[in-house]
């Protein structure tokens, strides 16, 4: 996916003109800067804005809406609140110094700071994509990752829904993003652009300053280890530390709107994607691939989903068949420009079985209260899709393979050697997360406590938090 490398246009043509041969040099000078200036297509640039718009989508109102009708009715407000809230101050917190952590030289784990502020950046900026000589306004691409920035720790408050503090809410997320999100994103998607691939020597160089995960070669379209696995390890460390709510596992605790949770799900499957196709950062067949991928695996993890349950407790559910299509939009994230559509299918087919196992039997393994699953499903589901991707990405089995910007040409693809690359990638998920996680969390607890009183908790946190009530009765 977006593992891009901004190149300011007046250095990329000093830097092709500086090669150019001596009677090439002898030229007018606007013919060089012209046989140098790189693509920046109007159709690829008005895909990514659509993009966008579309992640965005998925975050206000789709996850909100999905999230708030899985809640009681007495904490809808609350969710919506946090959600919103979240959305705002990341994209902020993007624009001060998230894009230069993440998408700037730097070491293996963060980039630098030289584009606080988004300093230095201006309309002829222009940002890397997969194929060489193409590119992007970089603004195009800052504010599409700004939306995936947004998303990932909105994801988290499910997991310790009704019952943390709003300001806990806020201050954690904040030490979240700079110390789990940004690295995570630097390890995986940065890298110095395709134009970097010159010869050998060349890459070799390149590849040095790219992400600690991306030098290890793991695989991530759009997100399954960045966003999906990163966010249900804070949720889940979160879920453990907030403690359980009052009443889990002796009272019920309904989703006070199946209809709402149904509208959210399905907000989030049409702005999917964008987010999956759009990670292509152009409009091409990839793109279209990543298009059909995010659609047939969806289908595949609902079917799978609902039928399973269906087995298992005699009746398919509205909740399964929502809980089964993000399960299936979770596993193809990192998957969806990488396998064809056979992978696809499968990969939907086994997350649904999976997950539906994951906020069932795992759950009750764990023993945390994960109120809106958010392990069960993003954990879950995006370590199984990882993992498939280093299997289904070989082109014996459909997928595109890995392409050697050296020989320009798709790379042997070694299944063994990339399913490694792959759990590398998972594993550094888990871990860098859950212990950013826990140690936010604690640090929080100290300063602002985690979670309300118990009075608080039982009147619901739309009143006592928000003085707000979602409904009149």
């Amino acid at each position: 996916m977006n593992r891009l490398f901004s190149i300011p246009l007046a250095g990329l043509g000093l830097a092709l003109a500086g090669v150019a041969g001596a009677e090439e040099a002898l030229k007018p000078a606007a013919d060089v800067v012209a046989a140098a200036a790189p693509t920046v297509d109007k159709g690829d640039t008005a895909w990514m804005l659509v993009s966008t718009a579309l992640v965005a989508l998925m975050v206000i109102p789709g996850l909100a809406l999905f999230y708030g009708g899985l809640v009681r009715s007495k904490n809808m407000l609350s969710v919506l609140m946090q959600v919103f809230m979240i959305f705002s101050l990341m994209i902020v917190l993007w624009f001060v110094y998230g894009y230069s952590i993440a998408f700037t030289e730097g070491n293996a784990f963060f980039g630098g700071l030289s584009k606080l502020f988004l300093n230095g950046v201006t309309v002829e900026s222009v940002a890397a994509t997969f194929s060489k000589g193409v590119y992007i306004p970089e603004y195009a691409y800052i504010i599409f990752q700004a939306t995936f920035a947004a998303i990932t720790p909105a994801l988290i408050v499910g997991a310790f829904a009704e019952r943390m503090k709003f300001s806990a809410v806020i201050l954690f997320m904040i030490l979240w993003f700079t110390f789990a999100y940004l690295p995570m994103a630097h390890m995986v998607w940065y890298w110095a652009g395709p134009d970097a691939y010159t010869d050998a020597a060349a890459a070799e160089a390149a590849a040095a300053t790219a992400g600690f995960l991306f030098q290890k070669g793991a695989l991530d379209f759009a997100g399954g280890t960045v966003v999906h696995i990163n966010a249900a390890m804070a949720g889940l460390v979160g879920a453990y530390l907030v403690g359980k709510r009052i009443g889990y596992g002796r009272e019920h605790l309904p989703p006070h709107s199946l209809t709402l949770t149904m509208v959210g799900a399905s907000l989030l499957w049409i702005g999917w994607f964008g987010f999956n196709a759009g990670s292509n950062l152009e409009a091409n067949g990839l793109t279209a691939l990543a298009f059909l991928n995010t659609m047939v695996a969806t289908g595949a993890a609902t079917l799978s989903w609902t039928t399973a349950e269906s087995l298992l407790k005699g009746k398919p559910s509205l909740l399964g068949a929502a809980s089964g299509a993000v399960a299936g939009l979770v596993a193809v994230t990192p998957a969806a420009g990488w396998v064809g559509p056979i992978g696809a299918l499968v990969i939907g087919l086994v997350a649904g079985l999976l997950c539906l196992w994951g906020v069932n039997g795992l759950k009750r393994m764990l023993g945390a209260d994960d109120a809106l699953d958010v392990f069960g499903i993003h954990g879950v589901g995006g370590i199984v899709g990882a993992l498939l991707t280093g299997v289904f990405a070989n082109p014996e089995l459909g997928g595109v393979g890995v392409y050697d910007y050296v020989a320009n040409a798709v790379a042997p693809f070694d299944t063994v050697a990339q399913v490694t690359s792959q759990a590398w990638g998972v594993g550094v998920a888990i871990v860098w997360s859950g212990l950013v996680a826990l140690i936010a969390f604690k640090l929080v607890d100290v300063i602002v406590g985690l979670r309300v009183p118990e009075d608080e908790e039982r009147e619901g946190l739309d009143i006592t938090a928000h003085g707000e009530s979602a409904y009149r009765y």
